[in-house]
């Protein structure tokens, strides 16, 4: 069924390239359906938009903490702790920091 859905994401996302929760929604049916290299792509992308996408930072760094890539999750979080602050994404950022914190000491 993922794929259906993500079939119709990308369908839509052809007439709204740019749309935003498309977008999102495409990275998180691709994370759910464990294409896991193309779902970290989408959230990649959204993270380049200007202002970036707060939210994909912490579910790319999820991803990567199940992974085992500690070490760029850890990036990601810092950069997205960064932009929510500037945001004004006061709880994103709270967020991503207990994230951060519980791979402190882990490697």
């Amino acid at each position: 069924m993922e794929t259906s859905r993500i079939d119709s994401i990308q369908q839509m996302l052809i007439d709204e390239p740019d749309d935003l929760f498309l977008r999102y929604a495409l990275a998180m049916e691709l994370r759910k359906a464990e294409r896991l290299e193309e779902s970290l792509a989408a959230f990649m992308g959204l993270m380049e938009d200007d202002p970036p996408h707060v939210p994909a930072f912490f579910m790319a760094a999820q991803q990567l903490v199940s992974a085992g890539e500690l070490s760029r999750a850890r990036q990601f979080l810092s950069d997205g702790i960064r932009h929510a602050e500037t945001q004004g994404k006061k709880h994103a950022a709270e967020e991503m920091s207990e994230l951060l914190a519980t791979l402190a000491d882990s490697d």
